[in-house]
């Protein structure tokens, strides 16, 4: 990208998720984007943040969080200026704090593009996907466009959101006709043997002008709340009137407030070899295996007869496993899962089950 157009793309990282489906690795006090999830020595949030600065500086980069981890951010990204933690005091779901850092954007400069982003995805080609980010900022910085980037499914995948797009491209995107919850497996298989539907991704390119207009234009309430605090931001009077208001602010996500609303949404496929690492299947899926099908991570594990297991102890303690096919073996320290990987779509039930029986120290 050139100079000017990376001076005006600023990036908005979303990183206030808990991650209950990685319980017990990922707790309420430490998420899983704060994690080294895939044993690297970084964690998701530090791998996005460092894909982010090939597009533009990081000054442009804001990490959009609960107050809750504001500290976290900080401590995993020293560099970060500290003004571009932007701290939500409630859980408000995804539109509030995205229409919370567009004004804040647009009093720096109402010509920004803008890349929102969660802060916990796997993007094992970056180089495509860099690719399709920047084909998306050129397209909206000369279009009224909110563009979102659409994943080729490569399974009839239960677990994600679905695009229903047109075929057909205009100018290198493909117009969205809709947007689909969580299918069950038929729908699902339907969808991906008819070719004209992408997974959703969640992650989103527009202009400030554009996403601001369709916010006053489809969640007029929340245009309304952030919009009377517009001479405060990036001022010394922008945490009080946050602390004041954003609660105030409807509890609804992007999607459901904007996206499956408006009529100039706009998606791009790729294939960049993306997993939101939703769960312990998904982690397993992309990580190293041994020639038994186990993934494994911690300090000395003893494996025998046992085979297609994802298994995570801590540095200091030796494992000893026998017998477990297809299997989820997870040790924090202070909690031990183990649960067969079938129905691992159980374990977010089961960790809400444990706090209720055993406290919030659990969650």
């Amino acid at each position: 990208m050139n100079r000017i157009s990376m001076k005006d793309t600023y990036v908005l990282i979303m990183a206030g998720g808990v991650g209950s489906r990685f319980w017990p690795k990922s707790r309420n006090n430490f998420p899983k984007q704060f994690i080294d999830i895939l044993g690297i020595g970084k964690s998701l949030l530090q791998l996005t943040h460092e894909r982010f600065q090939k597009i533009c500086p990081q000054e442009n980069i804001f990490i959009l969080s609960n107050e809750q981890y504001s500290g976290l951010v900080a401590q995993q990204l020293p560099d970060l200026p500290t003004e571009n933690i932007i701290s939500e005091p409630s859980r408000n779901n995804t539109a509030p704090c995205i229409a919370y850092a567009s004004f804040k954007i647009n009093q720096i400069n109402p010509l920004a593009k803008i890349v929102v982003a969660p802060s916990d995805h796997l993007i094992l080609n970056e180089k495509v996907f860099l690719e399709k980010i920047e084909q998306a900022l050129s397209y909206v910085s000369t279009n009224d466009a909110l563009v979102t980037l659409g994943i080729t499914p490569t399974r009839p995948d239960t677990g994600y959101g679905y695009i229903n797009y047109e075929k057909e491209p205009k100018d290198g995107v493909h117009q969205v006709l809709r947007f689909l919850e969580k299918p069950n497996l038929e729908k699902a298989q339907e969808f991906v043997a008819s070719g004209d539907y992408l997974w959703n991704g969640g992650i989103f390119v527009w202009r400030v002008e554009s996403i601001l207009g369709a916010l006053a234009k489809y969640s007029p309430a929340i245009f309304g709340l952030f919009e009377k605090g517009k001479s405060c931001y990036n001022t010394d009077s922008e945490k009080s009137f946050i602390l004041e208001n954003y609660p105030l602010s409807d509890n609804i996500s992007i999607d459901y407030a904007i996206m499956e609303k408006a009529d100039n949404v706009y998606t791009i496929p790729g294939e960049f070899g993306w997993s939101d690492l939703g769960t312990w299947a998904s982690l397993y899926e992309v990580v190293e295996k041994d020639e038994f099908n186990n993934a494994f991570s911690g300090h000395s594990i003893n494996l025998s007869d046992t085979t297609n297991c994802m298994i995570q102890i801590p540095k200091d303690k030796v494992a000893v496993v026998k017998g477990l096919d297809n299997y989820i073996v997870v040790d924090d320290g202070k909690v031990l899962l183990i649960y067969p990987k079938a129905h691992e779509q159980e374990i977010k039930e089961v960790s809400k089950s444990i706090v209720n029986t055993c406290g919030q120290e659990f969650a």
